[in-house]
């Protein structure tokens, strides 16, 4: 008796805390090294940033079923361990951020949970995506422009 598998979208964006050149002098959440903001690099807007990364897991329809917070210095690929503990049986349709041959590998034999990342250009085993893949994946780039208005997660005050 099986069941078609859960399609997830995993994504991640950053969460500035104040612009990178105050970075040194700010003292928000500094108080323990671990919970400390850092400095990351946004690739999808070419910008540097001091302050957080937000992963979020949805579904196809758009309603979140995790989140977590790390540094911004943290790869994407890291939040993959945590997504491993929560979920199996499912398909994972992610970016370019998420490629990783030794991660796809070992989350689909402990977990049975199957990694859909586009593939590179320059790759040898280079194939375009399907479109459908690509469609879905707009979703959670909605989701986090709909948390972005009434939350004003992106907008920044602090010099």
């Amino acid at each position: 008796m099986s069941s078609a598998p859960d399609y997830l979208i995993v994504d991640s964006m950053p969460l500035e805390v104040c612009r990178i050149s105050r970075s040194l002098r700010s003292t928000v959440c500094k108080q323990e090294y671990y919970s400390a903001p850092d400095k990351g690099f946004c690739a999808s807007q070419q910008t540097c940033y001091y302050g957080y990364k937000l992963h979020v897991v949805c579904s196809l329809e758009g309603v979140i079923r995790s989140f977590d917070l790390s540094k911004a210095s943290v790869h994407d690929i890291y939040y993959l361990k945590n997504v491993k503990e929560l979920y199996r049986d499912c398909v994972l349709l992610d970016d370019r951020g998420y490629l990783s041959t030794d991660y796809r590998l070992d989350l689909f034999e402990s977990q049975r949970i199957v990694l859909e990342v586009p593939i590179r250009r320059n790759q040898n085993d280079y194939k375009l995506q399907h479109p459908l893949f690509r469609r879905c994946r707009k979703r959670i780039e909605t989701l986090f422009s709909q948390l972005c208005d009434p939350f004003m997660i992106q907008r920044n005050y602090a010099k």
